[in-house]
């Protein structure tokens, strides 16, 4: 048999005081199932947390060091979604009912006695593992659907799904809705100027601005290289302008040089509304508020200007928007920025260190910053 016709097994953990009884449950499920042992709720747990391979625990009530339920606790609280939604069928050796209900509020998935049979155990492991890949496959398929990998942002597939149902919502409660397109003016001659990598990291720069200051309840994409849409149930064309002049302000505000020279970045937009313009289909909208950011250019609008003396490509950040960089892995957009981001953290990294007693030294790493800004 080649190695491509060989099919891994589904790995399930055994958490059990008693060799006896972890010896019983892997004869039964032997041949069906991959199998790890461990024999207390503590070392159990940290094999979850460093085997992502696991995709069933089954586990004992009566432990040493971490009982079942303390190990059920830790699951259903964990931060990490592989382990916290983990199917988990918790046995014991008698058919206490308290027990079952107990480990069922607690958020066991199922639960069973020593002495189950094998067709059983099977049974229940197979129903509990499809259960699993399919959960995996279908967040899998909504977040592929929902995000763009490239940007980060909503696809713009998700983002005409949600316009449609804001619209509808909206004409069903006469409200209304408002579409933005938001473009870097002239942004292929800033390329050709300054390089692509450049542009790739201003690009990166205003996502991370852009979606820090929409709305919750807003959907944000990139619809081109250098253009974004925004569909904001619920707002007429005065808060849609409202928001488009913070954002100008925002980069207005920004401080951009590149090798001593500066850099004109301009900012234009195109704004729809449902009401005032009649429109009653979300595909009418985005094309009418992208034919205006379109218009504004051909009207010869003055770009925004920034003006500055830092050498670097990207606007200043907040730690809001760094933050968002490094998640995004942009660890060279940020490296230039660090002594600004270190100044802002630093009362609350003094207070850290004040008040756990983690010997960072925050005094001095203040005196030498101050050195560096």
């Amino acid at each position: 048999m080649s190695e491509a016709t060989v099919s891994v097994l589904p790995r399930v953990l055994i958490v059990d005081d008693s060799r006896m009884v972890r010896a019983t449950i892997v004869k039964l499920i032997k041949g069906r199932f991959e199998v790890r042992e461990e024999g207390d709720g503590e070392a159990g747990w940290q094999t979850l947390m460093l085997d992502p391979s696991i995709q069933v625990l089954i586990s004992d009530l009566t432990m040493p060091k971490l009982d079942g339920y303390g190990l059920l606790k830790r699951v259903r609280e964990s931060n990490i979604a592989r382990i916290r939604d983990m199917p988990i069928i918790m046995i014991s050796g008698d058919e206490d009912e308290s027990a079952r209900n107990h480990a069922k509020e607690c958020g066991a998935t199922d639960f069973i006695t020593k002495g189950i049979g094998t067709a059983e155990l099977l049974a229940r492991l197979d129903a509990l593992v499809k259960l699993a890949t399919t959960r995996s496959e279908l967040e899998a398929m909504s977040k592929q659907v929902m995000v763009d990998p490239k940007s980060g942002l909503s696809s713009e597939e998700y983002l005409k799904q949600q316009g449609r149902q804001a619209l509808a919502l909206a004409q069903r409660h006469g409200s209304e809705i408002s579409v933005i397109v938001v473009e870097i003016d002239r942004f292929d001659a800033l390329v050709e100027k300054l390089g692509r990598p450049v542009g790739d990291q201003l690009i990166q720069q205003f996502r991370a601005v852009l979606s820090k200051r929409v709305r919750l309840e807003d959907t944000v994409s990139q619809t081109g290289p250098a253009q974004f849409t925004v569909v904001c149930p619920g707002i007429g064309l005065d808060d849609a302008r409202a928001f488009a002049n913070r954002l100008d302000q925002t980069i207005r505000n920004a401080t951009i040089s590149y090798r001593g020279e500066r850099v004109e970045v301009g900012l234009k937009f195109g704004l729809a509304n449902s009401r005032d313009d009649e429109w009653q289909t979300m595909t009418h909208l985005l094309q009418l508020a992208e034919g205006r950011a379109v218009e504004e250019e051909a009207t010869g609008a003055e770009p925004t200007v920034l003006e500055g003396t830092v050498e670097a490509p990207l606007p200043s950040l907040g730690v809001e928007d760094a933050m968002a960089l490094l998640h995004a892995g942009n660890i060279d957009g940020l490296k230039m920025h660090l002594a600004a981001i270190a100044a802002q953290l630093m009362p609350l990294l003094k207070l850290i260190d004040a008040e756990l007693k983690l010997g960072m030294d925050a005094e001095s790493a203040e005196a030498k910053l101050m050195k560096l800004t």
